[in-house]
């Protein structure tokens, strides 16, 4: 029996054939530019982790990048996730990222984007030129009590913008209150990936022989030399992996738990500091620092040579006291009456001068900042027998949703503010 019919391909007209080319040229051109893509990433990836081995930059570092399509400044936050993992630091940093998020305040460092790679997880803030309180605080012998009055105030109404939201700071520090352009305060570092580790922990002073340079010694020192011995160990302290408790309220440490009050116990000391050029619980070593905060009921003491008001003394030891006798129990709004902060106008204080002003030279002027040093994080971590590199890849989902994008930082586009321009 002869067959009827043809093949396929004689049946299928010229219009079909050539819409059959045409899809599979787009077929082929989608899958190319894909592999192309997939090839420019891997060589991206490649180039900035040749450029991580060769930099060599601790767990944390903060970098000035500036946005190559606005020309914006902004300060890079870097935190390598081996680090994170290894110290269990994955919820602190998800906290950092998600209050960053949510304040969207004058009184908190802005967070426009949040990325990772391989090895890293950024985040892109705002870059504040003014500096920050620890290196305003090095600078100065002391600041004056109206001076101090400023500071204060715009801390607690900064620390009341975050309590709101229902978060606990704990680790208010000079370092982490960081000045804008025209010298008003806002907060940063919530992960407290420098803080809820070592300098947090009761275990961590047991047994404990680090120790700052030999020189950094207070026994028999009036409070001059204090201050001097303090501000000239001061940069090694904020940088050192041991950390310090001098700020962190005594219920921290205990197993009893603490709520939001901790962050004004730490803002009695940072005021302690303001006034006397030194905070109230400094010592040569971490332990002795822990211990003389543990027993604060003897060792908050004033020196009589440095002259400080009742009123402010008063305050400092309301801040400085068991947390249920704390000022700022009831609400924000005991704080804010004290007699301390007579005159100031908290409806509009960051509208007015700041008590000190500060001097910009250009967008990208880090001089109000102390110098910072080279840390490794952006080198490759090398796996150990306890800590195989296999592991930190194995965990590497519990950072997944950890990128962000701030509509407004994706689109702001326009002039720099007149006082951000570089100067000529």
């Amino acid at each position: 029996m002869a067959m009827t019919g043809s093949t396929p391909c004689s049946s299928m007209s010229n219009h079909t054939k050539e819409r059959v080319t045409m899809t599979k040229v787009t077929l082929e051109n989608f899958y190319s530019n894909l592999i192309a893509q997939h090839e420019e990433r891997e060589m991206r990836q490649k180039k900035l982790e040749k450029v991580m081995e060769e930099e060599g930059l601790k767990d944390e570092e903060v970098r000035l990048v500036q946005k190559k399509d606005t020309g914006h400044v902004y300060a890079m936050k870097i935190l390598r996730k081996a680090d994170m993992l290894e110290k269990e630091q994955v919820g602190h940093i998800r906290a950092e990222r998600d209050i960053l998020v949510e304040a969207d305040s004058l009184w908190v460092v802005k967070m426009f984007y949040s990325f990772q790679d391989k090895l890293n997880l950024y985040l892109i803030m705002e870059f504040l030129p003014g500096g920050d309180m620890m290196t305003l605080l090095m600078k100065k012998d002391t600041l004056t009590e109206e001076e101090t009055q400023f500071y204060t105030a715009e801390t607690v109404l900064a620390v009341d913008s975050i309590h709101q939201l229902g978060f606990i700071h704990r680790d208010i520090k000079p370092d982490n209150l960081l000045l804008d352009s025209k010298g008003h305060v806002k907060l940063s570092d919530f992960g407290l990936c420098t803080g809820l580790k070592k300098a947090h922990r009761t275990e961590f002073y047991r047994n404990l022989n680090h120790s700052l340079p030999s020189d950094f010694t207070f026994q028999n020192m009036n409070s001059k030399r204090k201050a001097e011995t303090w501000k000239r160990n001061r940069r090694q302290l904020a940088f050192s992996t041991v950390g310090t408790p001098d700020y962190i309220a005594p219920e921290v440490f205990m197993q009893t738990g603490y709520n939001k009050l901790c962050d004004w116990w730490s803002l009695g000391v940072i005021m302690y500091e303001m006034l006397i050029g030194y905070p109230p619980f400094c010592s040569e070593t971490p332990q002795e620092t822990y211990k003389k905060v543990m027993n604060w009921k003897e060792t908050l003491t004033f020196p009589p040579e440095v002259p400080i008001s009742e009123k402010a003394k008063d305050l400092i030891l309301r801040f400085c006291c068991e947390w249920e006798h704390r000022i700022g129990a009831p609400g924000v709004e005991e704080i804010k009456s004290n007699s301390f902060f007579e005159g100031v106008d908290w409806e509009h204080i960051r509208e007015r001068p700041a008590a000190i002003s500060i001097e910009i030279k250009s967008i990208d002027d880090t001089s109000n900042f102390d110098e910072f040093p080279e840390s490794d994080i952006l080198k490759p971590t090398v796996a150990t027998s306890n800590h195989p590199e296999t592991d930190y890849k194995n965990k590497d989902w519990v950072f997944i949703n950890y990128t962000y994008k701030r509509f407004e930082g994706l689109t702001a586009r326009g002039a720099i503010p007149s006082y951000m321009k570089a100067a000529k």
